[in-house]
């Protein structure tokens, strides 16, 4: 029983860790400290680790990795996007 608290605990901390940042960056759609690079691998994490929740049935995983991967993916657009738009613009 023990297990299982500190399991929902540590998907509640983490899930929520991520929340500011992501709030944030969709408020500003500022991410120019962050790296894209690091968001992919986070992201492709987060749906591989949501995927495992499925196949073992395990809620914690499943839900924590779910609501991170959704607050993940536009942090992940917007870098993609911005990057895509300071290649395209003329240096100065």
């Amino acid at each position: 029983m023990v297990t299982l608290y500190i399991g929902y605990m540590a998907a509640i901390l983490t899930t929520f860790a991520f929340l500011p940042q992501a709030i944030k960056t969709i408020q500003t759609r500022d991410t120019s400290g962050l790296s894209g690079l690091m968001y992919a691998c986070f992201t492709v994490g987060l749906a591989l680790w949501f995927s495992y929740g499925l196949l073992i049935g395990d809620i914690a995983l499943i839900c924590a990795n779910g609501l991170t991967l959704l607050l993940a993916l536009p942090v992940l657009l917007i870098t993609v996007q911005n990057n895509l738009r300071r290649r395209r613009s003329p240096v100065d």
